[in-house]
């Protein structure tokens, strides 16, 4: 019986080209990939900055690994926090303007350890249609109240906080970037409902960390923001290159979070080596900038290729450049055009984006050379019309 319901299911995905598989990879994250002994160039990496390969963070990696082996042993409640854990943290809580901060394993683990435990019965959550998975895993695992709105509609975020009932907590959870479209979210706006209608915002920067304002603190920078309302959430897997989730804010968050995040109380706390490259992952951006200003260098160079060439972009104002073709099959066709021709870029289908809303979803890297890009543009300009999308 089980076997037939997963055979039907496999069938089903084979049938609307949803069927995803995993494409073996004899190389680490950089501009190009070698996939089945070919040579591709890469754009659909979120190492923003190109850190993944950096030598200062693989230094960094083993001398830790030398000094602390390479696995923690148990959960940091268990086995003790390590003194990295505890540097790294400072670092961030510096990075994001807040008191405290706190490491978990994972962005996706500490979404759901951090809103699970934070949202308690009946309390009122307004989650931006478009946000990321994990976002929308963690409110599930609540008692909460859900309530969606439409991307980045600040009138109907407000409708909606208007309705609330006298003493219900509220928390306005949102992307900074938003992983798919590529767009930021109106963080000022929010700000304001937030302190019009006594909200909390759930702010997930993952996208954004290294990324957004003129440090790369992210969203709250870009936008010149400090609220004590805001609960700032981010990774340290995209721009910074290596691993790990955290959050950030209040003494008094973090001592919560720690008692009642369940992703972080029962796992085994990350490695020795993990810890120290990210800590040379910030010590890059505060004293290398020249690395994100070649990423955006590369971003508005694309931007301007990719619209002129008549593509919808999504309204994408970042290294996230989204190519909306529409159907499934369209993008499987595309992105089989573009690895023949040289250049890795799967498709996105739904579940992950909605129905009809197919994409190449192009991520830029400091790395990239203008050679690259131009031979990106060359391609997607060639196979586009040859496809009847251009």
């Amino acid at each position: 019986m089980w076997q037939t319901q997963f055979l039907e299911t496999i069938n089903h995905l084979k049938d609307h080209n949803l069927l995803r598989t995993l494409t073996p990879l004899d190389n680490g994250a950089d501009t190009t990939v070698t996939i089945e002994g070919k040579k591709l160039l890469a754009f659909c990496s979120n190492n923003y900055l190109g850190f993944a390969n950096h030598p200062k963070l693989k230094a960094a990696a083993i001398k830790a690994i030398q000094m602390f082996g390479v696995g923690a042993g148990a959960s940091r409640l268990i086995s003790g926090n390590s003194r990295l854990y505890e540097t790294l943290e400072e670092k961030i809580a510096h990075i994001k303007s807040c008191e405290k901060a706190l490491v978990f394993n994972s962005g996706y683990t500490a979404n759901i350890g951090v809103l699970s435990a934070l949202i308690q019965k009946d309390d009122l959550v307004l989650c931006d249609r478009l946000n990321h998975a994990s976002l929308m895993e963690g409110i599930k695992l609540s008692d909460g109240s859900l309530r969606v709105y439409r991307h980045k509609d600040m009138h109907q975020l407000k409708s909606l906080l208007a309705r609330r009932t006298v003493n219900r907590k509220a928390i306005i959870v949102t992307d900074g970037i938003f992983s798919m479209d590529g767009d930021i979210a109106p963080l000022p706006e929010i700000v304001a409902l937030a302190e019009q209608y006594d909200a909390m915002i759930y702010l997930d920067d993952a996208h954004a960390t290294g990324v957004l304002g003129a440090n790369g603190n992210g969203t709250c920078e870009h936008f010149n923001l400090h609220s004590d309302r805001i609960i700032q959430m981010g990774t340290l897997s995209k721009a910074l290159g290596c691993f790990g989730g955290f959050v950030a804010g209040s003494p008094l968050l973090i001592s919560y979070v720690v008692n009642k995040a369940r992703s972080l109380i029962y796992t085994t706390a990350l490695p020795p080596s993990v810890l120290a490259s990210a800590l040379a992952a910030f010590k890059l951006i505060e004293e290398e900038p020249m690395h994100r200003k070649r990423l955006w260098d590369n971003t508005t160079s694309v931007h301007k290729s990719v619209t002129a060439l008549g593509y919808n972009t999504c309204d994408s104002k970042t290294p996230i450049v989204p190519i909306l073709v529409g159907e499934a099959d369209c993008a499987i066709a595309f992105s089989k055009r573009l690895m023949q021709a040289g250049i890795y870029v799967p498709a996105v289908r739904p579940p992950t984006v909605p129905k009809g809303q197919s994409r190449l979803r192009i991520t830029l890297m400091a790395t990239h050379t203008q050679e690259q890009i131009a031979f990106l543009i060359c391609k997607l300009k060639e196979i586009g019309k040859a496809l009847g999308i251009l």
